[in-house]
């Protein structure tokens, strides 16, 4: 069978001792080096649970505003009317509406990558549930993402607010920010996701609990971490 992956992927992956754990600091500083690709790679976390999904109170959601953002522009959408749309405007809202903008969404038109939505906007949006809710974007009062301040919302979605969640098989991925983020930007990143994962910890959930973590840039090869440093995550 062919190989799925190219010269350079693989070259990569050969650097990488696949038995060994390395700090954070060193997994980072690691995905920095093997970055090959011509464009400003995502570096995304991945954290595998031992959780069971199926059962509700296993079901490993939220999100969380990491320290130094994800270096991505985030285009925000709010479904709003009156002064919660005047409010969104001001915090720099790229889209804002009510009854056109769900009739652009039951168009196909989805220009934005978040969406926020005041409680009493909520009956309306619930109609493109099954259009915004298969690409993560349907606003849910867990994440915060309805509410009547929706300023402070727009403001945190900016400036790099990202929703954890666990997979069937029990993995979140999630993005820690750019290749071009420093060494110390990227910890501090992993440090703040990582604490969180560890809060939000189901107390019925048995046996270990993060079972693995490794961390990637988008064309580059998996680096485990070592799950045990839960502290001084500077530290090489």
């Amino acid at each position: 069978m062919a190989n799925k992956h190219g010269k350079k992927f693989r070259e990569a992956a050969a650097k990488v001792d696949r038995a060994a754990l390395y700090t954070p600091l060193e997994a980072v500083k690691l995905v920095k080096e093997l970055s090959g690709a011509k464009f400003d790679e995502t570096v995304e976390a991945h954290f595998r649970l031992g959780v069971d999904t199926r059962k509700a109170d296993q079901n490993i959601r939220g999100s969380i505003s990491l320290p130094h953002g994800t270096g991505k522009t985030v285009r925000v959408a709010v479904f709003a009317e009156g002064a919660q749309a005047e409010q969104a405007a001001e915090a720099g809202a790229d889209v804002i509406g009510s009854d056109e903008l769900i009739a652009q969404v039951q168009k196909g038109e989805i220009n934005f990558d978040a969406a926020i939505a005041t409680p009493m906007m909520m009956a309306k949006v619930g109609r493109i549930g099954k259009i915004l809710g298969p690409r993560g974007l349907m606003p849910n009062p867990k994440l915060g993402t309805v509410t009547m301040d929706v300023a402070k919302m727009v403001s945190e979605l900016k400036a790099g607010r990202v929703e954890y969640r666990a997979d069937r098989y029990g993995i979140c991925h999630v993005p820690l920010g750019k290749v071009s983020f420093d060494e110390q930007k990227l910890v501090e990143n992993y440090a703040a996701l990582y604490t969180e994962i560890l809060r939000v910890k189901p107390a019925s959930a048995k046996g270990k609990y993060v079972k693995s973590i490794s961390v990637s840039s988008t064309m580059g090869p998996g680096v485990k971490v070592d799950s045990a440093v839960q502290r001084n995550f500077m530290e090489a």
